[in-house]
């Protein structure tokens, strides 16, 4: 995986749109202006959000994925050379728990999830 297919598999989300919030080449993919994933400048991985801080740590304790650096405990960083459809899966996993989160408005403002 890579930076390119990550992003790739981000901006098929419906509402998303990624922008560098801090300068430096971060990619921070947000939908209805929550971030749902991020690639730090170094690209070593991807930072997404979980459920809760539990499955956070089972991912961690697994190999699947790391302490997510300057994030919540409810995050963790998947390595990019992670299989592919586990990434796809980390990616939208996190995605709909954001889009979840926001108000009633902000979610009937954006195109529908298929899927």
């Amino acid at each position: 995986m890579s930076r390119e297919i990550v992003n790739a598999i981000c901006a098929t989300l419906p509402g998303a749109d990624v922008s560098d919030p801090w300068g430096g080449g971060h990619d921070a993919w947000k939908v209805g202006g929550k971030m749902f994933a991020c690639i730090g400048s170094t690209g070593e991985g991807v930072s997404v959000k979980t459920a809760d801080i539990e499955t956070a740590q089972m991912l961690i304790d697994a190999g699947q994925a790391q302490k997510a650096p300057y994030f919540h405990r409810s995050w963790v960083l998947v390595p990019l050379d992670a299989e592919a459809e586990e990434l796809r899966h980390r990616l939208e996993i996190s995605y709909d728990i954001v889009r979840a989160g926001l108000t009633k408005k902000a979610q009937a403002q954006l195109p529908p999830r298929r899927g």
